[in-house]
């Protein structure tokens, strides 16, 4: 029996963007993660470290479907150094401005311009997307990189939240600016697999979030993202709260394991089923395992619950990324890709804000009822994208307007 995964790799040069990538998109599981925990040691606070992590993500999810926008247009090697840059810079003087207690809008600023960090998700996806367009190999290339994304997420909350806590403060954001810096040099290194700019219609310069397929589908992802930002900012809070405040890595590294595991098999299955009911029960079973996060007593328990909600994630986004480079014109797949990516940013912007104002108020544990609500909320969008957006015989989907 074949593995479907060694045969993507048969393409020449797919290893190295996708082990580049792999390092060149590690710092946005570290940043957000790193902004809470840098200040609320420095500061004191988790409505402020909520609210600084907050408008990196906020930020990022705003900008950086313009960025993707100029890749499909002059190519990832002409854009992506420039914004990298800018970026490495604006992390920089967030780290300063925690160290040296400056004015808190200081913080604020530079997690804004932080928020320049280009979508390497998109990025490498778009390079899949080139070279098995239209196969079935790209499924299973869509689906081993969203298993990539989880180890990014258990990996990467261990790195920002143990140098922090281990050594000082701005020791997690520091290694995220690193991992950007050296990641994207490699990346934009590899020129064999860049994709081909694609002829844009001079006729229509319109941003493709203005279809309804895709907005929905963002809105579905806003909320996903909502429980990741409420489950990042709340497990830190909670093993806090329990006197092991370290332990918040592995908790939501148990997060990113479930959805790794579970992103494997789904990745491996040749499902005949249309991809907007998938898209639905993927949903519905994101939002059911919410409900034991209510329950949890302690950091074992918060472990397993987190390891049972990660079972969503992963099938969650690759149903997505198939979704996506059905609806969207090849020209501006990137700009597609990074919007779908830009929904999960502004919820998990969402979600750290309002979890943290919540925690503050009513404690740690009342958090995760952000998260349920989180659930309750992708549900119903992802209802009515079923319901709008129904397959057709012979497998495309249905536009509604």
């Amino acid at each position: 029996m074949t593995n479907p995964y060694r045969e993507i790799f048969n393409a020449p040069g797919s290893v190295a963007f996708s082990a580049t990538g792999f390092i060149a998109r590690l710092p946005l599981s570290m940043v957000t993660l790193g902004i809470v925990t840098m200040v609320s040691q420095t500061h004191g606070t988790y409505w402020l470290a909520g609210a600084v992590s907050a408008t990196f993500a906020l930020s990022n999810a705003l900008v950086a479907p313009q960025i993707s926008r100029l890749v499909d247009r002059f190519g990832q090697s002409r854009i992506l150094p420039v914004f990298s840059l800018i970026t490495v810079l604006a992390l920089a003087g967030l780290m300063l401005s925690a160290r040296y207690n400056a004015p808190a809008w200081t913080l604020f600023v530079f997690a804004m311009l932080a928020g320049f960090m280009p979508s390497m998700t998109a990025l490498v996806r778009a390079r899949w997307t080139e070279i098995y367009r239209d196969t079935p190999q790209l499924r299973t290339a869509f689906a081993f990189e969203s298993v990539v994304d989880e180890i990014i997420y258990m990996v990467g909350p261990i790195i920002a939240i143990g140098l922090s806590v281990a050594l000082f403060p701005q020791a997690g954001p520091l290694a995220a600016t690193l991992f950007l810096a050296v990641g994207s040099i490699l990346f934009v290194a590899q020129k064999s697999t860049e994709p081909a700019i694609h002829p844009q219609d001079r006729t229509d310069n319109s941003s493709v979030i203005r279809l309804p397929s895709l907005q929905i589908i963002a809105v579905t992802l806003a909320a996903i993202g909502a429980l990741f930002g409420t489950a990042e900012v709340t497990a830190i809070a909670f093993a806090e709260e329990q006197g092991q405040k370290a332990a918040a890595g592995i908790a939501l590294a148990s997060y990113a394991a479930g959805s790794l595991i579970v992103g494997l098999i789904f990745g491996a299955l040749k499902l005949r089923m249309p991809l907007a009911k998938q898209f639905l029960l993927a949903i519905s079973l994101a939002m059911l395992t919410t409900l034991p996060l209510l329950i949890v007593t302690g950091i074992g328990g918060l472990s397993i619950a987190l390891f049972l909600a990660g079972a969503a994630v992963s099938p969650t986004i690759i149903i997505s990324m198939g979704l996506i480079e059905r609806l969207v014109p090849a020209s501006k797949l990137t700009e597609g890709i990074t919007w779908a990516m830009t929904g999960v940013m502004i919820g998990m912007a969402l979600g750290s804000s309002l979890s943290g104002w919540v925690i503050d108020e009513y404690g740690a544990s009342s958090g995760f009822y952000v998260s349920v609500a989180s659930g309750l909320i992708a549900f119903i969008s992802a209802f009515v994208f079923c319901v709008r957006f129904s397959p057709r015989p012979h497998g495309q989907l249905k536009t509604a307007v």
